[in-house]
């Protein structure tokens, strides 16, 4: 093999132009100066709220999450991709299959995973969800077929 003579190495100078050529530039202070500059992008103004109308949504509290707000939520998703239920952003009712069936494994590893670490009805509400989920989309495939 060819023997490699070793060199000292790479050196590397910085010739950019900054502001304050003595002290070092950090992300942060560069946030900072942006802010500074610029304090429209961020600080909201009020006058352009007024003539926006509040979504009514916005005051509602969220609701706690919890397992079975989460399955519930899974459900929703899949009978969505289904076709079933319309699309909340849009409203029309459109099939993706893939995706239900997707989110079906989804659940199904959730029942998997979380075997006996669940309440009574817990595991009620995921079986009783599942098998539901899984006819309807037999149903709907038959259906398409």
């Amino acid at each position: 093999m060819a023997e490699r003579k070793e060199s000292d190495g790479v050196k590397v100078k910085d010739r950019r132009v900054s502001a304050q050529q003595d002290s070092p530039r950090t992300p942060a202070a560069d946030a900072r100066a942006a802010a500074a500059a610029d304090p429209a992008s961020t600080s909201p103004d009020p006058a352009e709220d007024e003539g926006r109308e509040r979504d009514p949504t916005c005051d509602e509290p969220i609701p706690e999450v919890d397992f079975v707000t989460f399955v519930v939520s899974l459900s929703t998703n899949a009978l969505v991709s289904m076709g079933l239920l319309p699309r909340p952003d849009t409203g029309e009712k459109k099939r993706d299959l893939p995706s239900a069936r997707q989110t079906i494994d989804i659940l199904a590893l959730l029942q998997q995973k979380t075997k006996g670490n669940l309440t009574g009805e817990e595991e009620r509400i995921l079986d009783t969800v599942l098998y539901d989920l899984r006819m309807t989309y037999v149903q709907v495939v038959r259906k398409n077929c």
